[in-house]
């Protein structure tokens, strides 16, 4: 297209009239629409977890006007303060969303979970087990459709066509955790990011570096504290792992890595692991988006070109266009 339209110029350059040509050029409609059509192509609206939540969805869309939409995961499974779970419903928006092309969405943990919840191994057992606390994890889905029933099958087969991670071209979306080195892994086998059934044993077992790094992608990083180190929790229970923020590329300890410690001086000021490190995102990478952490306060930007926006007691969204550092202008809560 620019090819034909510096040839343009050059014919009528040829004949005089190079600065009506370009004027012209630089108003014709077809132009201004081309160059509009481009610049929207880096336009999106970055929606986090929803959790059956219908009514934040529809604010979240109510001001993603003008752009495309992309989804972090964690359609399901409503929290305890949700009094009217809506499961079906918001399923029902997102996909419709993306089948017309108007939205793009990634898997979730959630998403992982109920495949795993709703197949058997080949000995007709569970992958995911049916336990107290799984299933009270997964109770608003339940409570619309039976365990393993052909409904439960359709979605959690349509949740397998939601890659674990997805490139906008300038920005990267992932549920919980961008870890080149894991999803170089996972890509070797599936490139697209697509999990398959035949994956499923291998993910739930976790016993395999590819099962490893799947869960990595959509839970984060977690990891042991070096012997004798502990921390309690808001709950006050005694912890011997935590997770990391591993958007935090200056963070080289323990402490300077924590996520959701109450007091992070009760962490030991001793340097991660070189694998530990390995996880912490690069300071000259594209921005990164992610959901799943559930983060408390007011939702904010802990890092230029990373932003978790999870916030589950101040529902917020991110309008990306394009920027290669984020901006606060463009976090909005909904």
């Amino acid at each position: 297209m620019a090819q034909l339209l510096r040839l343009s110029v050059q014919r009528r350059r040829h004949h005089g009239c190079a600065d009506e040509a370009i004027w012209r050029l630089q108003n014709s409609p077809f132009l201004i629409s081309f160059a509009q059509a481009d610049r929207k192509k880096h336009m999106w609206t970055i929606i986090p977890d929803l959790h059956a939540d219908m009514d934040r969805l529809e604010c979240s869309l109510s001001r993603a006007t003008g752009t495309r939409c992309a989804f972090l995961g964690d359609f399901i499974d409503a929290g305890p303060d949700l009094t009217a779970p809506e499961d079906e419903a918001v399923l029902q928006k997102v996909r419709g969303m993306v089948e017309a092309g108007e939205a793009t969405a990634i898997m979730g943990n959630h998403e992982l979970n109920a495949i795993l919840y709703h197949r058997q191994d080949e000995n007709g057992l569970p992958l995911r087990e049916h336990s107290r606390k799984n299933a009270d994890q997964h109770a608003s889905f339940l409570r619309r459709f039976q365990a393993a029933s052909p409904e439960a099958l359709d979605w959690t087969s349509w949740f397998l066509t939601l890659p674990l991670w997805h490139d906008l071209g300038g920005a990267r979306l992932v549920h919980a955790c961008w870890s080149q080195p894991h999803i170089d892994l996972i890509a070797e086998r599936r490139p697209d990011g697509l999990l398959c059934e035949e994956d499923l044993p291998e993910i739930a077992a976790e016993a395999t570096e590819f099962g490893r790094a799947v869960k990595l992608l959509v839970s984060g990083p977690e990891v042991t504290l070096p012997a004798g180190s502990s921390f309690r929790d808001g709950r006050g229970h005694c912890r011997s792992e935590v997770r990391l923020a591993w958007w935090r590329s200056g963070a080289r300890t323990y402490r300077e890595a924590a996520l959701s410690v109450p007091d992070p001086a009760d962490l030991p000021d001793v340097a991660l692991s070189a694998e530990q490190q390995s996880v912490i995102y690069p300071a000259e990478e594209v921005p990164v988006f992610v959901g799943h952490y559930k983060m408390a306060g007011k939702p904010g930007l802990e890092a230029p070109n990373a932003a978790c926006l999870d916030y589950p007691s101040s529902p917020c969204l991110y309008h990306w266009k394009g920027e290669g550092r984020l901006l606060p202008e463009h976090l909005q809560t909904v």
